[in-house]
């Protein structure tokens, strides 16, 4: 059976902030939500390809360093497990058929043939999967300019539009006990993450979550380059003698309603999936 795919009112598209009421500037279409499938097998193989299309974006970010970083996916078949990418292989070369089948207990129950598991990929996802049941995603990678930041040891200014994504919504996990090998130290990523939609890992990388595949990789997407201007923009005032400029919180929390919802991160992905879509001719769906 087809997707199909549930939409705003026929003719509108979503509100500015603050309105309650779409005005006749606004009426140019219909605002695409996730599709919704009546067959749990047919959305789990939808979402593997998803998940395959995330991975192929991650590599042309470059987002991968060595073998490190993983992307999961909760299946949606049975919820207490979920698909990875195997360990060792290259996120630009991900197929769909390669992704891993993982339960709770840490065994390898189906996928690809590189039946390869990334210990530190399962101690903090599954942690993440068990405490947050809305999440059906979680990314983390070492990411250049966001590793870099979570050595601050401090959470994003908000100091850019974009940045009010993440506006009281992301988090600190102060402590670095090196690669996460033990239960503990998942259980205490989850529990720092609490409901936020991001994490900033010190002196390691980068954490989103979201209710889709498509939300998770925008949130890390934007998270990263978050970072990589505040990096700049903190070097360039402080060369001057000065500090970056604050958005007041009021400007912050409205913008936060427009741009920081899971909705908002599942559209502003389109383009990313759109884009890999086109270069690589959906060659990641084998």
């Amino acid at each position: 059976m087809a997707p199909h795919a549930d939409s705003e009112k026929a003719g509108t598209a979503p509100n500015e902030p603050g309105l309650d009421e779409p005005s006749a500037a606004l009426q140019v279409g219909k605002f695409p939500k996730p599709p919704k499938f009546a067959d749990k097998y047919e959305e789990r193989e939808y979402l593997k390809g998803r998940l395959a299309a995330a991975f192929r974006i991650f590599g042309k970010f470059g987002f991968d360093e060595g073998v490190a970083g993983h992307i999961t996916l909760r299946d949606p078949v049975d919820p207490e497990t979920f698909w990875v990418n195997p360990f060792g292989v290259a996120f630009s070369l991900i197929n769909k058929s390669d992704l891993i089948h993982v339960n709770e207990e840490g065994e390898i129950i189906g996928g690809g043939e590189t039946r390869l598991l990334n210990t530190a990929a399962f101690m903090i996802h599954s942690a993440i999967h068990k405490a947050r049941p809305d999440v059906i995603a979680a990314a983390h990678s070492h990411s250049i300019y966001g590793r870099s930041f979570c050595t601050l040891g401090r959470r994003l200014d908000t100091i850019t539009q974009d940045a009010c994504s993440f506006h009281n919504d992301h988090v600190l996990y102060e402590s670095f006990n090196g690669i996460v090998l033990a239960a503990e130290e998942g259980h205490n990523i989850a529990k720092a993450l609490g409901n936020k939609k991001a994490a900033l890992l010190q002196n390691h990388g980068l954490l989103t979550v979201g209710k889709t595949v498509e939300e998770t990789v925008f949130w890390f997407v934007s998270l990263e380059k978050c970072c990589q201007a505040q990096l700049m923009a903190d070097a360039a005032a402080g060369g001057r003698g000065g500090e970056t400029k604050k958005i007041d919180e009021e400007d912050a929390v409205y913008t936060f309603k427009a741009i920081g919802s899971p909705m908002a991160g599942y559209f502003s992905a389109k383009p990313l999936f759109d884009v890999i879509q086109k270069e690589t001719g959906g060659d990641y769906l084998q």
